[in-house]
């Protein structure tokens, strides 16, 4: 089993129309908040996988479930994003391609430090969240049970490196805008529009043209 990195890192997409709400709300909200909501952007999730996960309760935290926590990846250009990309998937209503989407890229010990810090759980899980049965840990020194070669593949044909590969962190509640350390783009024309989004807040994380974190 490869160890995992020295620094993990951890990925959160969205459409770029959502930056503008999320840096007036100065954090990122989950799915049970954002379900409350309108005139946020641009969703671009299964429905009802999401609806799913608000009912699917995470063993290590008692009491919290999928839905109530921001979901991260531990790898750019995810196979979510693929099908994104495709724009053809029965149970995606959005059909705008990958290129409006941005990565978001988080320190994951920096996560942790603010989670713990705010009194927010937090978990990560061996698999794809949004299963029925899904592993999940609650400590760092669990890091090691996450296939890091799944994280890191490019070819997921294989259904069990297609199920590691999505392996999520999990934050209860909310992610601080300031933890956001850097954003992936594909293209200049979408690194403009990600300035102008974020132009107003205080914090601003590198925008740098990331192509290939894109199919």
């Amino acid at each position: 089993m490869t160890p995992p990195p020295a620094n993990p890192k951890l990925y959160h997409i969205v459409h770029v129309d959502r930056l503008a709400s999320i840096v007036a709300d100065g954090r990122l909200l989950c799915d049970a908040v954002m379900a409350q909501r309108a005139g946020t952007g641009t969703t671009v999730g299964m429905n009802h996988i999401k609806s799913r996960r608000l009912a699917l309760p995470l063993e290590s935290q008692p009491g919290l479930h999928v839905g109530e926590c921001v979901p991260f990846y531990f790898c750019p250009r995810s196979v979510m994003l693929y099908l994104l990309s495709r724009g053809n998937h029965p149970d995606l209503a959005y059909r705008g391609g990958q290129e409006p989407i941005v990565h978001l890229e988080f320190d994951l010990q920096r996560v942790v430090e603010w989670a713990e810090a705010q009194g927010l759980r937090w978990a990560f899980t061996l698999s794809n969240a949004g299963a029925f049965y899904v592993e999940d840990r609650r400590e760092l020194a669990s890091l090691g049970e996450i296939d890091w070669n799944a994280i890191g593949a490019t070819d997921w044909r294989d259904p069990d490196v297609k199920q590691g590969k999505q392996a999520e962190f999990l934050l209860e509640r909310e992610a601080g805008w300031p933890l956001v350390e850097r954003i992936g783009v594909i293209s200049n024309g979408m690194a403009q529009r990600t300035a102008t989004a974020i132009a107003q807040t205080a914090h601003h994380p590198r925008i740098e043209i990331k192509r290939d974190w894109y199919y």
